[in-house]
């Protein structure tokens, strides 16, 4: 099983980047999956997930109406299209799946497997 999270990279306030997480050794679909990050000195966070089946998403309070998560069966991939970027953003952002709940939810320690994380920087 792995997750391999690309995407990120140094980006001015305001840019967009869209974050993408691709999965190996299984299929995304048979599992809650999540976006988290991670800024330096602060724990890490949930951002964002879906679950499993139906798809239905959530997102922290802080990201809600910038960023937008997505799953593309087909291709076994994660997405996370953010708009609007902050420098409170900046963090490393993680992929992550959920091997034993459907129904998804914001709490990093729910969360079997995780990729390595891609860093983004928002900076002018």
């Amino acid at each position: 099983v792995q997750l391999q999270a690309s995407g990120g990279g140094l980006v001015q306030p305001g840019g967009s980047l869209r974050l993408s997480c691709a999965a190996s050794g299984f299929t995304l679909d048979d599992y809650a999956i999540g976006w988290f990050r991670q800024a330096p000195g602060k724990e890490r966070e949930g951002v964002s997930c879906i679950s499993r089946g139906d798809g239905s998403t959530y997102y922290a309070d802080s990201v809600k109406g910038r960023f937008t998560i997505s799953r593309d069966n087909a291709k076994n991939t994660l997405y996370l299209q953010i708009y609007s970027l902050k420098p409170e953003d900046t963090a490393v952002y993680y992929c992550a799946a959920d091997t034993l709940y459907s129904v998804c939810t914001l709490a990093a320690a729910l969360y079997d497997y995780w990729g390595q994380g891609t860093q983004v920087t928002v900076s002018s």
